[in-house]
């Protein structure tokens, strides 16, 4: 069984951030059979160069360029109907994994047929070293499926899983903000199993940038209609609807630097 590595690459992605991913990629102690690369939208030329670069040195790399940027949830899609093997990890391309983070996946998705997701702990940090952080998960499905009423039960770039059952689920779709959040809604509504290696997977980028985007208005609607499809697939009683809105309503819109140190302080705990 091989391994397919996703990812989506946007204009606004540095390329020093691109070339540390796609290093990390190539010191994995187990290397994966493909790497895809969906373009979503016209790059920069710098971008253009560092791509056509690994290009040169990878064989497996194989790049979907796109005129129009479609958006994170549309690109995933593609991208896993394009993907030739059953195990998909997935990977942001400001990220670093950690060099035995594809190696301790596949061993455990070899051992646990009966897994359809993956995932792991992450290592949060910033580019002025003032900040690092390690974001843990719940392990076990008996955590995972609580936890996930209210919160996302998965450390998106760490995930591995199973093609077909992500495509039995519906694949990504269009949900912005929340694409994963909402695929494992599905996913778990489905009765798919999760689990969390109790392992630090990924070294993942974080900036002020980061608390500005998660909100606002429209990041709140967007949790509000996931409040809605979850209680609708029967995974939230209406208290917990009722709950889980008022805490997205909470976190969504307070300021920036009380969401800052909401995450930092209490969510990363």
């Amino acid at each position: 069984m091989g391994i397919s590595v996703l990812m989506s690459i946007y204009k606004k992605e540095k390329p020093e951030y691109f070339r540390e991913t796609m290093e990390s990629i190539l010191a994995q102690t187990r290397q994966p059979e493909e790497i895809v690369l969906i373009e979503d939208g016209t790059l920069t030329p710098e971008l253009d160069a560092v791509i056509e670069e690994y290009q040169k040195r990878c064989s497996n790399l194989k790049v979907y360029p796109h005129k129009e940027n479609q958006m994170l949830g549309r690109a995933l899609a593609e991208g896993v109907t394009l993907c030739s093997y059953e195990l998909i990890a997935r990977m942001d391309t400001d990220d670093v994994m950690m060099p035995k983070r594809l190696e301790q996946q596949y061993a455990y998705m070899q051992q646990h047929p009966e897994i359809s997701v993956c995932g792991g702990f992450i290592r949060e940090f910033n580019d002025e070293g003032t900040y690092e952080r390690i974001k843990r998960m719940p392990r076990l499905m008996e955590d995972i499926l609580p936890y996930a009423r209210y919160r996302n039960p998965l450390n998106h770039m760490t995930v591995m899983f199973r093609k077909q059952d992500v495509l039995n689920a519906g694949n990504y779709r269009h949900f912005p903000y929340l694409e994963d959040y909402d695929l494992w809604s599905r996913m778990l509504a489905k009765g798919c199993a999760f689990y969390n290696l109790p392992e630090i997977l990924v070294k993942a980028r974080t900036s002020e940038a980061l608390y500005e985007r998660r909100g606002g208005a429209a990041y709140f609607r967007q949790y509000r209609q996931l409040r809605k499809e979850q209680h609708t697939l029967g995974l939230t009683s209406g208290k917990e609807y009722a709950t889980g809105c008022i805490l997205s309503f909470g976190m969504t819109m307070q300021p920036s630097f009380l969401r800052k140190l909401t995450y930092q302080k209490v969510l990363r705990k």
